[in-house]
């Protein structure tokens, strides 16, 4: 009995296991300050870690897991958006066009997309050369920001996506300051708490990996520093006023600019019953007021011609660029827009050069009462749509137009070689400007296809007797048999050629030379004669 006694009493002072589990694992719970490797033989003689264990890391804290994580799901946001600017370049999808080139936008989504994989390649290695290098992007990003939302015609061309671009790049610089100081309190808090001093030196590996940052970063204050100088050259070019105005298109997506000079047909030809027509000026690969507007002017001072009138296509000049994939047809309807909105009846004889001689004729075709005239300039034979829509030079019109947000030419232009704004919205540096380069990317992804389709058909539906004058370039006819038999073709477009001229050493750009201009001004004049005899055209009819 006592035995027993015994045994029980000996039972009932142990305690229940049940409780004892449940007090040891209270206690022994792990805790975010707790080890992350199991005990070895690296603790010094005073209980602390030696500085080199991997236990001492920042990552022992959940603000620092915390905000690493949520680096990658921005990393990750900021990589689809980039996807997005990037297909837009090419096809535009509902609501992501832009009216300025789509570059910026995409340049400023790129950078962000840096600042974060940087971030997060030395996330635990931070420095002071690191924030303060982070902060000077930001600040520089801020005043990106400021300008293009202060600048109403920039404002207007980057539209919703170009301002979203760039208040995410500026918050993500923010944040990568932030987590930079946060990183950096966190590894000092766990080198106090384990090795009982804040570490002040690094390994070669972290001074490297800190070098290497820095170097980084500072090519990204360098890109963020010329981001910046050509929004202040696009705030300062958005001050030149063009002549005419500019008219909303396409269901106002976008706009182009249409200009007039001259008194129109109605006050000038009261007592005629046939209207005078009006020359319809279109460019070739550069705006039209670098070039042919000049002489088209000469001729109206010289009495030639009463009245002209000439448009940006989008891209040009003061024109928006416009949605993606568009084509030289899109652009000969842009033009009848306009030219409606504007009042413009007609009838027209249409003068072209290069490439616009394939929009002109496109627009002659599908507004044929409206047209008394076409005069052609060392046209772009058809032949020479491959060319135009060449692979390599698509890429090549995409690369520079991916670095045009940098502006390097056109920020040397203006600080060494006394560019103006003239220059840069119309001039020698118009095609450095990521809009005019959208718009001959445009062109080239599709002249293979629509456009090439689009001339085929206009060939069919053009009026026989319309009256037809083709300039050539002397230079060009020589130098190509191709391009030779080219123009040869233009003068059949029409069954009535007044004439065909193959100016001597003129280049493709005829008017550039005296003898060019001088052929030019004469047979216009001979193409408004022999407009004027056009019988069955009346002003308003369509």
């Amino acid at each position: 009995m006592t035995l027993w006694g015994s045994n029980n009493k000996d039972h009932d002072e142990q305690p229940n296991g049940d409780d004892t589990n449940m007090a040891r694992s209270s206690e022994d719970r792990p805790t975010e300050r707790d080890r992350l490797l199991p005990e070895q033989n690296n603790r010094r003689s005073d209980g602390y870690l030696d500085p080199d264990d991997p236990a001492v890391s920042p990552y022992n804290l959940f603000a620092v897991r915390a905000a690493r994580g949520f680096t990658v799901l921005v990393l990750a946001i900021s990589f689809i958006w980039w996807v997005l600017l990037f297909v837009s370049i090419f096809i535009s999808p509902p609501g992501l066009h832009t009216r300025g080139s789509g570059f910026t936008d995409f340049a400023f989504t790129t950078l962000t997309t840096g600042l974060l994989l940087l971030s997060l390649l030395f996330f635990s290695a931070p420095s002071l050369a690191m924030r303060v290098c982070q902060s000077t992007i930001a600040v520089l990003l801020l005043v990106d920001l400021i300008i293009i939302v202060a600048v109403p015609r920039i404002r207007a061309e980057e539209g919703p996506p170009g301002i979203a671009s760039v208040t995410w790049t500026t918050l993500m610089a923010g944040w990568c300051v932030f987590t930079d100081r946060l990183v950096a309190w966190g590894k000092k808090e766990e080198e106090e708490r384990l090795t009982g001093r804040p570490e002040t030196r690094r390994t070669l590996k972290q001074w490297l990996a800190v070098l290497a940052a820095t170097i980084f970063l500072v090519i990204y204050i360098i890109i963020t520093i010329l981001i910046t100088a050509t929004l202040v050259l696009r705030s300062r070019d958005a001050s030149l006023q063009p002549e005419g105005q500019r008219y909303s298109v396409d269901d106002g997506k976008y706009k182009v600019h249409l200009a007039c000079i001259g008194d129109s047909p109605s006050s000038s030809n009261k007592n005629s019953s046939t209207p005078t027509a009006t020359i319809l000026l279109e460019s070739a690969e550069m705006p039209l007021e670098y070039d042919l507007e000049h002489w088209a002017y000469a001729a109206w001072n010289n009495g030639t011609i009463d009245r002209y009138c000439y448009w940006d296509r989008p891209g040009y000049a003061w024109s928006d660029n416009a949605p993606s994939p568009h084509s030289a047809g899109m652009s000969a309807d842009n033009l009848a827009d306009a030219l409606a909105q504007a009042g413009e009846q007609g009838p027209f004889i249409l003068v072209s050069a290069g490439y616009g001689s394939i929009v002109s004729r496109i627009f002659s075709s599908r507004n044929y009462k409206k047209v008394s005239g076409i005069m052609l300039i060392d046209p772009l034979p058809e032949s020479h749509l491959s060319q135009i829509g060449s692979p390599t030079r698509g890429f090549l019109l995409w690369a520079y137009g991916i670095i045009s947000p940098l502006g390097i030419r056109r920020i040397l232009g203006a600080l060494f070689a006394g560019r103006t704004r003239e220059d840069r919205v119309y001039g020698v540096d118009a095609d450095q400007t990521g809009k005019l380069l959208k718009a001959k990317l445009q062109e080239n992804l599709v002249a293979q296809s629509l456009t090439k389709s689009e001339i085929s058909t206009s060939r069919s539906i053009q009026t026989p007797d319309t009256p037809l004058v083709v300039v050539s370039s002397g230079i060009e006819t020589g130098r190509s048999e191709d391009w030779g038999r080219g123009q040869k073709e233009a003068t059949g477009i029409t069954e009535n050629l007044v004439s065909w001229d193959v100016v001597n050493k003129a280049p493709h750009f005829v008017w550039e030379t005296l003898a060019g201009r001088t052929v030019m001004e004469k047979r216009l004049g001979q193409l408004v004669k022999a407009a004027a005899k056009m019988p069955t055209l009346h002003v308003g009819e369509s």
